[in-house]
């Protein structure tokens, strides 16, 4: 977790150094996906970079040692809407868990709790036309109430940390909404360990709030092609080698 979030703000720090980038004159919001959000919130120096990294190590940690392995799972269920796939998850928990843990784009969403819980979620889904559902290469069930011990372990982390305001306000992952002062951040974090991320609905606060470009900065370009399919009118920009950052510092 704290190598993802290294990557990014190495890109981040090049285009400050050689391309002159004022992220607080030039972003109107920064957002992230899960332990992306940590990334973000070190972007609008919320939190040190070395504090980030503390706090993603504790957080990578934490998450691994909440629920036995084997236990716990996540699946990805694409075609179906999101309503339906709550509906799936209700109908399949049987007093297991089973709750929808990303909700990423139209027609792609993931569910997270119990594997046989979550077995029986994509039979389910495949039986109501979903295009596709399968098993997520996860370690745990991030994302669900299964990570109550780790959000309980964050909670107490954060104690040790200083969080400021962001200078540049977050889109959170848990509210989807835009957040401003430091007071809010770290029980939004702590809540983002058991609850969905709401990617989708945090895309389209963007665009009402005016957003037409998004700038994907860091491993992959997985988030560029979510925004496609969540605002097809939104310009998206990647930038995740040497020859994006150059291209990108041309035409800046």
């Amino acid at each position: 977790q704290p190598a993802l979030m290294a990557v990014s703000l190495a890109i981040l720090r090049v285009l400050e150094k050689e391309g002159g980038l004022n992220l607080q004159e030039k972003a109107s919001y920064v957002a992230g996906h899960s332990l992306g959000e940590y990334s973000a919130l070190a972007a609008a120096k919320s939190f040190t970079i070395a504090d980030t990294a503390r706090l993603l190590r504790a957080r990578g940690k934490a998450m691994q040692e909440a629920v036995p392995v084997g236990q716990g799972a996540m699946a990805a269920v694409l075609g179906l809407d999101l309503s339906d796939v709550t509906d799936i998850s209700k109908d399949v928990a049987q007093e297991e868990v089973c709750v929808l843990a990303n909700d990423n784009c139209p027609g792609q969403t993931v569910l997270s709790g119990h594997k046989d819980a979550i077995d029986r979620a994509i039979k389910a889904a495949t039986g109501r036309g979903s295009k596709r559902s399968l098993l997520l290469p996860v370690s745990a069930p991030f994302h669900c109430p299964l990570m109550a011990p780790a959000a309980q372990a964050m909670e107490q982390e954060f104690k040790t940390v200083t969080c400021v305001d962001p200078v540049v306000p977050l889109i959170s992952n848990v509210t989807a909404a835009d957040v401003q002062k430091a007071d809010q951040i770290p029980s939004l974090l702590v809540e983002q360990i058991t609850h969905m991320v709401r990617w989708r609905e945090s895309v389209l606060k963007m665009a009402e709030l005016g957003v037409d470009t998004v700038i994907e900065v860091g491993s992959g370009n997985v988030l560029t092609g979510l925004n496609k399919r969540i605002c097809p009118d939104m310009n998206r920009i990647t930038i995740n080698s040497v020859e994006q950052i150059e291209s990108f510092l041309k035409s800046a």
